[in-house]
């Protein structure tokens, strides 16, 4: 009999402890009387139990159902338990693991700490104490939990799947989605090519009464001219040489529905004309008809331009403007919201990881803070075009700065010659880039990166820390 079991028997079970449904605890030992024994007690405390006596059948019941909390022997057969930890760690790392130890193998313990355990046991070992960090490491995860579920709660107050919007500035468009959604009223979504506008589009849709109608969407910059307002309207058969037959046009098909009408800046003269006929009295004639035909659509439009110049300009009709800017949204480029860029990166590694046919898991640090430091001229667009390639060349299953190429600027055109910053790019961007750039130049060595910026160590070593590079003290 070993020697801790009369221990086991000693004092009664703590109470108190209360959880929204019956804890699953897993028990790896190899020993069948106290893998019995711990099975017997915690089911009478309240929980509900498993068993194995090695780690590789372990491994399959865990697969096959949830589980709160494993309790382990560091001494399995076959895999041993620190392997074990591991391999649990890859499958869950936030589920909590205890483990049983020798006396004499603290150092074994303190091991399994580094590698993840949530606590350990050394044996002989009393059924309170076992008790204790067991209710103790269950408390923990559902505190865990519950912050977890709030954080997500204050987090998520305006959230839309696909959509990214940690900023401040991304909350604020999606505070207005929610509002403007169930609406009729015509919007206009403004910022630079590559934001996402077609995404806010989408998601007005899909959170308005429309949303089990059609959702349609044109570029009139990718449609010429000549055959935007058949795209549009529609035309009858004989409108035109090659038109044998009748079509109906984007207009007629978002019926009950929305139309998202992109680059609303560049249509021709002729046919915002027609658009504001439409907007004003909900109908229309198809090119070569003369039959009115009405419609309920909702029209969302979107523009990289400035329509106010376009305006001053003349090549944007005033009555068009006001017409479709009802409710303006505009969209900060990427630059402006870097707190996005995490939380996009992942989403695009979990996207392209997958097509990649690689194992993808993440990226590193040092490569996050690259993207975090880049000034995005492109937005999302350009982002997620370089985790793409990134995910495509990547050499292991963590993405390295080695693998994160990012286009070369074009060269300036003799307009921009004179421009005091690179486009899009901020002081305080610039100096970071020139850091950075120094350190390259210096093959990492930082006396010599200050040496080429003309600054001291402990300037340099400020602007390290404020991009998130390490200064370590022996290159001083």
């Amino acid at each position: 009999m070993p020697r801790f079991w009369p221990l086991l028997q000693e004092v009664e079970f703590p109470t108190g402890h209360t959880y929204s449904t019956m804890p699953a605890i897993l028990i790896v030992e190899d020993e069948a009387k106290m893998r019995r024994l711990l099975e017997l007690n915690l089911g009478e405390d309240g929980f509900s139990t498993f068993s194995a006596g090695d780690a590789e059948a372990a491994l399959k019941l865990l697969a096959e159902g949830p589980v709160d909390l494993v309790v382990t022997d560091l001494k399995l057969p076959g895999m041993n338990g620190l392997e074990f930890l591991q391999a649990v760690k890859r499958q869950n790392a936030a589920l909590p693991v205890v483990v049983m130890t020798a006396f004499g193998s603290v150092e074994t313990a303190v091991e399994a700490m580094k590698a993840g355990a949530s606590d350990y046991v050394l044996k002989p070992f009393s059924l309170s104490e076992m008790r204790m960090v067991i209710h103790k490491e269950l408390d923990v995860r559902n505190l865990r939990e519950e912050n977890r579920s709030l954080r997500e709660a204050l987090g998520k107050k305006y959230s839309h799947p696909n959509i990214v919007a940690r900023s401040a500035k991304m909350q604020e468009v999606l505070a207005t989605v929610e509002r403007v959604a169930p609406t009729n009223s015509t919007v206009l979504l403004g910022g630079e090519s590559g934001v996402g506008k077609d995404l806010i589009a989408r998601a007005i849709h899909e959170k308005s009464k429309r949303a089990r109608g059609p959702f349609l969407k044109i570029n009139s910059t990718a449609i010429p001219e000549n055959l935007l307002e058949s795209e549009l309207f529609g035309f009858e058969k004989g409108a035109f040489t090659g038109a044998a037959a009748s079509k109906p046009g984007k207009f007629e098909l978002a019926d009950k529905g929305t139309l998202f009408l992109d680059e609303i800046g560049d249509v021709p003269a002729a046919i915002q004309v027609k658009l504001l006929h439409v907007l004003q009295e909900r109908e229309f004639e198809r090119l070569g008809g003369t039959k009115t035909i009405k419609v309920d659509v909702r029209l969302i439009a979107a523009t990289n331009r400035d329509l106010r110049a376009a305006l001053e300009e003349g090549t944007f009709r005033e009555d068009l403007y006001y017409r479709l800017n009802v409710v303006p949204i505009d969209i900060a480029p990427l630059r402006e919201r870097k707190e996005d860029i995490p939380d996009l990166v992942n989403l695009f590694i979990t996207r392209f990881a997958t097509d990649s046919g690689k194992t993808i898991e993440s990226i590193s640090p040092p490569a996050m803070q690259m993207l975090v430091n880049y000034y995005w001229p492109g937005n999302v667009r350009e982002l997620q075009n370089i985790v793409e390639r990134a995910c495509a060349l990547a050499k292991g299953n963590v993405l390295e700065p080695d693998d994160i190429h990012i286009d070369a600027r074009p060269a300036k055109s003799p307009a921009a010659v004179d421009a005091f910053l690179p486009d899009g790019m901020t002081l305080e961007q610039w100096e970071d880039e020139m850091v950075q750039e120094a350190l390259r130049r210096a093959n990492g060595n930082k006396s010599q990166a200050a040496r080429l910026l003309g600054l001291s160590r402990n300037a340099l070593r400020y602007r390290l820390s404020k991009i998130g590079i390490a200064d370590e003290e022996k290159e001083m």
